[in-house]
């Protein structure tokens, strides 16, 4: 079987690296916001063209730290793409804040032309979540932001390296945030996470507020948190940042065999902006009979997944809202429709061959 990700073939290509490098930060003793931290700190900053980066435990928590640093709280509003992951959303209300819901474009990721319609005199703030790899129109989601006096946060967590007009993702708002989970293109060996940003004000208030609301110990400045990247992590990221490159192009190379290959009328493949370049997160295909295209390749011994089967709106979570099925229809539609292809670093020739081949010989057909 054909798994939809393979964690195990990237470790391979560099284990020795991994390996040496856990056995050093082992023995070094500190383990906690140490020089693996403050290297790797440095090192992705530079990586995505931002003066400043702080290392946190997770992508949520760089999500709601970041919101809860720009003011954002009970009363105000946050536009985000109606089919974003419902982590994005948590970073909202977490601190108080309703979500204001914004149908996806043709490219999976938020419709910047449907942004301003829903504004209103208490948005305070733009969620550019960059899906699937995929980078958002950019330069428009700016223009509409400082023409009304708006926040933007960038969610990168699936956009390590994507960039839009030759910038990179997270290097355009006020804040980048960023998810190491161990499945992303930098991801680590357990959870974490960053933000980025050109503002060291906001940089130095996040490093106090990660570490308790301390900048100097036992000196408690703000009633902050508990999320600091740990310094094994850390460490290993910057083994996997040295290769990322290498990576996303391998993961390029794959998209472009399922682009030429798959020629199947029932599956649309995913579209790239050309001021794009997405580093293909996932291979995310739309079938009216999503389901059964599910069922068939897994018959043919080919794994898959659905990113994401139920929009937030309509999650039981934020069931207080008060949103009802029809709300959003697109994103509702695309629930209904996405399906992610096997992709990850490490994927043979013959894996991939086997893969289209499958999906090629799926006939739409009425049940």
């Amino acid at each position: 079987m054909i798994l939809p990700n393979d964690l195990g073939r990237q470790f391979s290509l560099y284990a020795a690296e991994y390996e040496q490098k856990a056995v050093e930060v082992l023995r070094s003793g500190w383990y906690v916001l140490g020089r693996e931290v403050a290297a790797f700190e440095e090192e992705w900053a530079a990586y995505t063209g931002a003066r400043y980066c702080v290392g946190l435990a997770s992508g949520l928590d760089a999500l709601w730290i970041a919101f809860r640093l720009l003011g954002v709280g009970a009363k105000d509003e946050v536009i985000v793409s109606a089919n974003a992951y419902i982590a994005c959303v948590m970073g909202i209300t977490i601190n108080g804040a309703r979500p204001v819901f914004v149908e996806p474009d043709e490219y999976d990721n938020l419709d910047a032309e449907k942004i301003e319609a829903a504004l209103t005199p208490r948005t305070k703030a733009i969620l550019a979540v960059h899906l699937y790899g995929q980078t958002c129109e950019m330069d428009r989601i700016m223009e509409i932001a400082g023409r009304h006096g708006l926040a933007v946060v960038e969610d990168c967590a699936q956009s390590h390296g994507s960039t839009w007009k030759g910038r990179q993702a997270g290097s355009f708002g006020q804040i980048g945030c960023f998810s190491f989970y161990p499945t992303k293109g930098c991801g680590a060996f357990g959870d974490g996470g960053c933000i980025v940003t050109d503002d060291e004000a906001l940089a130095n208030a996040c490093r106090t507020f990660r570490n308790y609301g301390s900048s100097r110990r036992y000196h408690n400045e703000v009633v902050g948190t508990n999320s600091r990247l740990d310094e094994l992590q850390a460490g290993l990221l910057r083994v996997k940042l040295r290769h990322l490159d290498e990576l996303n192009a391998e993961r390029s190379r794959l998209a472009e065999g399922y682009r030429q290959g798959i020629r199947n009328p029932a599956v649309r493949l995913p579209m790239v902006r050309g001021e794009a370049v997405s580093t293909w997160h996932q291979f995310v295909v739309h079938c009216r009979r999503r389901d059964a295209l599910m069922e068939h390749l897994a018959a043919q011994g080919v794994g898959s997944q659905i990113h994401y089967p139920i929009p937030p709106h309509l999650s039981e979570a934020y069931r207080y809202l008060g949103y009802q099925p029809g709300d959003y229809p697109i994103a509702e539609r695309f629930a209904g429709e996405v399906l992610s292809l096997p992709m990850y670093n490490g994927m043979t020739a013959a894996e991939q061959r086997q893969v289209i081949d499958a999906v090629n010989a799926f006939e739409e057909t009425e049940p």
